[in-house]
Parts: structure tokens; C-alpha cells; sequence
């Protein structure tokens, strides 16, 4: 193989994996080990927090692969720069990489807790039937990308053996991800009409929005929790205050520009995980 040839079949493997959300789903993990048992807690359980970031990796991957598979005629038009509507990688091998690759995430999660095994194998039974049943279904297929973001948490409080703290994280992070799934789709509506059936083509809308708004008040109205059971510091308040500000704010102008709102949730999310970063650490 040429060196020409290895850079091309290398740059299509990173094309297909997107290491870059790989990466970021391990941090993700990460901060949640050091939310659920502090710095001490990360440092006392390392081995199985490396042995959970490798297993978020190879889920990531196996997903992305996973998705260009089942989108690969879509993505012709959609995204007609990935390697498979490029004719780079066959969609077999994307495939077969797909099922290497969870086979390894649910093989290294047994070196960390019966809980993490658990949650891999939820997590990959849902990415399935998300790819294969639910991606067009509107609202089921929102829930099951809700509880794919929410188990990351809950795998770094299973990395450190702490999953009080988790628990709420994750729903956290499940009603926020529901919330901004549905304004998405709201977003999305023209682009989607004949290739999916999305909860404000099934409902209109007006009742969709109130949906999405009421998974942000949701988060809203859970977020004071962990400071009431004592899961949190007092600095866990003030930070928590300003995500539940933009939360509120996402339900509320999403209605004039789904954009925006959908935006901002990601504003939210990320100012709620400081959030509990400052009220676990210190």
C-alpha cells in the first residue's frame, strides 16, 4: 500500500469513528466519576475509570459506524463528504466495525462493575433499536437519545462505585437531551417530511414545543435535589441558578426560534455539569 493509499484509509477510518466525540464522551465520563466520589475517589478507583473511558470510546465509535451504515443512501445527500457515500469504506466493513467494536465496549465493562456490564448492554440494546425501528419514529426515538446521554453519567458513577449523585445527573441530562431532541426536530420539520415522522409532524408544532419546554422545567424543577439531600455544597447553588435561568429561557423562546433554543440547551447542559462539578469538589 502506498503511503498515499495508508493516509486515505486512515483519514476514512477517522471519518467513520470521529474520534473527536469519542474523546469526548470519555471525558464526559470522567467528570462524571469526579462529580460522584471527588479527586480522592477518581484516584482510588483509576484503573476502572481508564477501563470505562476506553469502554465510552469504543461504544461512541461503534455508533457512528453504526449510523453511517443505516444512513449510507441518506448521506449521500446529507453528508456526501463521509466515507461511505464516498466510496472510501464498503458499508460492510462499517458493519463489521460497528459490532467489533461493541463486542469490546461490553468486554472491558466486565473488569469494571456488574453495573457498568448493565448499563453497556442497555445502552447498545437501545443504539440498535434506535438504528433499526425507532430513528423516524419521533418521540421513542427522542427517549432512546435521552438515554444514551443520561447513561454516560450514570457509567462514571458505576466507574467509582457511587451512583447517588449519578442518578440524578443522568436525569438531568436525560430531560434536558429530551427537551432539546424535540426542539431539534421542530427545527428540522421541512428537512424531515417523507423520511421521518417526528413528534411535531405527529402533533403539530404548538404541542410539541409545550412538550419540549415541559422536559427543560423538568430539569429545572429536579436541579435543586442534590443540595437538598446533601449530595452537594452550598456552591452547587448559584452555578445551578444561572443553568436553570437558560433552561427556562430555552422553554421559552424556542417557540419564536427553535435554533436558538436548541442552542442554548447545550449552554444549559454544559453550565449544569459545572455546576455539579463545583458543588462535588468543593
Amino acid at each position: 500500500m502506498s503511503e498515499t493509499a495508508g493516509h486515505g484509509a486512515a483519514a476514512a477510518y477517522v471519518g467513520l469513528l470521529r474520534p473527536g466525540n469519542c474523546a469526548m464522551g470519555a471525558f464526559g465520563v470522567l467528570l462524571a466519576a469526579i462529580v460522584c466520589a471527588g479527586p480522592s475517589g477518581v484516584e482510588e478507583s483509576w484503573l476502572e475509570v481508564a477501563l470505562s473511558m476506553a469502554v465510552v470510546m469504543a461504544f461512541t465509535g461503534a455508533g457512528n459506524a453504526l449510523n453511517d451504515y443505516f444512513d449510507r443512501e441518506v448521506d449521500k445527500v446529507a453528508h456526501p463528504d463521509r466515507p461511505l457515500p464516498r466510496g472510501l469504506l464498503s458499508s460492510r466493513t462499517a458493519l463489521y466495525l460497528a459490532v467489533t467494536l461493541f463486542v469490546a465496549a461490553i468486554s472491558l465493562s466486565l473488569f469494571v462493575s456488574i453495573w457498568s456490564v448493565t448499563i453497556v448492554i442497555a445502552s447498545v440494546f437501545a443504539m440498535l433499536v434506535y438504528e433499526v425501528l425507532l430513528k423516524g419514529e419521533g418521540l421513542v426515538g427522542n427517549l432512546a437519545i435521552s438515554w444514551l446521554t443520561g447513561a454516560l453519567f450514570l457509567f462514571g458513577g458505576a466507574a467509582v462505585h457511587s451512583l447517588e449523585v449519578a442518578w440524578i445527573l443522568a436525569l438531568l441530562a436525560f430531560l434536558a437531551t429530551l427537551g432539546r431532541e424535540i426542539v431539534k426536530d421542530i427545527q428540522d420539520i421541512e428537512g424531515d417530511r417523507g423520511s421521518r415522522r417526528t413528534l411535531p409532524m405527529r402533533i403539530g408544532v404548538e404541542r410539541a414545543g409545550t412538550v419540549g419546554s415541559a422536559a427543560f422545567l423538568g430539569a429545572v424543577a429536579l436541579s435543586p435535589a442534590p443540595y437538598i439531600l446533601d449530595l452537594m455544597s452550598v456552591w452547587y447553588l448559584p452555578v445551578v441558578v444561572v443553568a436553570d435561568g437558560i433552561f427556562i429561557y430555552c422553554a421559552l423562546i424556542h417557540f419564536k426560534s427553535p435554533e436558538r433554543g436548541q442552542k442554548m440547551a447545550k449552554l444549559a447542559m454544559l453550565v449544569a455539569l459545572i455546576a455539579f462539578l463545583v458543588g462535588g469538589v468543593f
